[in-house]
């Protein structure tokens, strides 16, 4: 009987991490039939932040390296239409400003963002070989009121530059935002939008989501401190990497910063930085945690939003451009998903 007692024992202690130790999700996909789909995540500095000197024009050897990937999906760091119209009608919980009004696209087409999703989503699925002059406008206007800039940009930018001009949607106002954003240093313009438009994409997909990581507390002055002064702790390795990405973002040709920031030895010091100080850090409220878990869900939701932009398109080639911060959790957790490659950034830039 006391044999039999202590085999129940041991079994309910070992069983479950034996259980644990043998499932490897990775691993069901290895009889998959057809190709699998190859992601590349593009980790990268947020160009806002670039010195006075910036030109778009350094990015020019970074795009050749990526437009030699072939990607037929790019995906970029900003939230979604569905997203924002969600935020629109729940102010009190997000804010008024969660996303950049589209009232002037709206009024323009004449349409609400969901309505503008819809119509813009039936072009897509009709788009001829050859799209006319009127029908990229018309399908930039439709993207402006659907809180999607970035899709916008890609249409305006396949526009020869006589049929750069307002008509069919898209008014005087509405051009000059597409004007202005030709000269907005943000990777989802100067890097995405360009290299969808010449690849001859019709459009880019937002993946970001804050709806996870906007942390409840009663003291929001208290929980940015402890979450400041964690990282202040804990920067030391950063700030000697940082020294050299300084240097490099000077350049005329950018491609050197982008091969240095996609070393995994840069990759690891930025994750490390990221959550190793918070997760150690002492706080009554225990602040620095709940940032931490507001941080894996946001990363989480951007990965299952990466997912569902080839969810019908199984062997997709995938360009993800996001912040750079983000990178190792994309990897990590896109590469766990079945018929899915990562692909080296490193290699992809030699």
């Amino acid at each position: 009987m006391v044999k039999w007692v202590n085999w129940i024992l041991l079994a309910s202690v070992t069983t479950p991490a034996l259980a644990q130790a043998q499932l490897d999700l990775t691993k069901l996909d290895r009889d998959m039939n057809g190709p699998r789909a190859q992601v590349l995540v593009l980790g990268t500095v947020h160009l806002n932040s670039m010195p006075a000197s910036f030109k778009p024009a350094s990015l020019d050897g970074v795009l050749d390296k990526l437009a030699k990937f072939k990607p037929e999906i790019i995906t970029i760091e900003t939230e979604s239409g569905e997203e924002c119209d969600m935020a629109a009608r729940h102010v009190a919980r997000y804010g008024a400003d969660y996303c950049a009004s589209v009232e002037v696209a709206r009024l323009a087409t004449g349409l609400d963002a969901p309505a503008a999703m819809l119509e813009a989503n039936k072009m897509l699925k009709a788009w001829p070989t050859q799209a006319t002059a009127a029908q990229r406008r018309r399908l930039a206007a439709l993207f402006m009121a659907s809180y999607d800039m970035a899709s916008a940009y890609v249409q305006w930018l396949q526009l020869p530059e006589t049929e750069r001009r307002a008509g069919d949607g898209l008014n005087e106002a509405l051009v000059e935002k597409l004007i202005q954003t030709s000269k907005s240093n943000n990777e989802n313009y100067q890097i995405a939008a360009r290299l969808a438009a010449r690849l001859g994409l019709q459009r880019v997909y937002a993946v970001d989501n804050h709806t996870g990581d906007r942390i409840d507390v009663p003291d929001i002055k208290a929980f940015v401190r402890a979450i400041e002064n964690a990282w202040a702790a804990g920067s030391t390795l950063l700030k000697e990497w940082e020294k050299r990405e300084a240097e490099l973002s000077g350049a005329t040709d950018l491609l050197p910063l982008y091969r240095y920031i996609s070393e995994p030895e840069g990759l690891r010091i930025y994750a490390e930085a990221n959550v190793v100080p918070a997760m150690r850090a002492k706080s009554p409220e225990a602040y620095p945690q709940m940032w931490v878990a507001g941080w894996e869900i946001r990363n989480m939701r951007m990965v299952a939003n990466i997912r569902e932009t080839f969810r019908e398109r199984p062997g997709a080639r995938v360009l993800s451009v996001v912040g750079l911060s983000h990178k190792p959790w994309f990897d990590s957790w896109l590469g766990q998903m079945q018929g899915v490659d990562i692909v080296n950034a490193a290699d992809v830039l030699k």
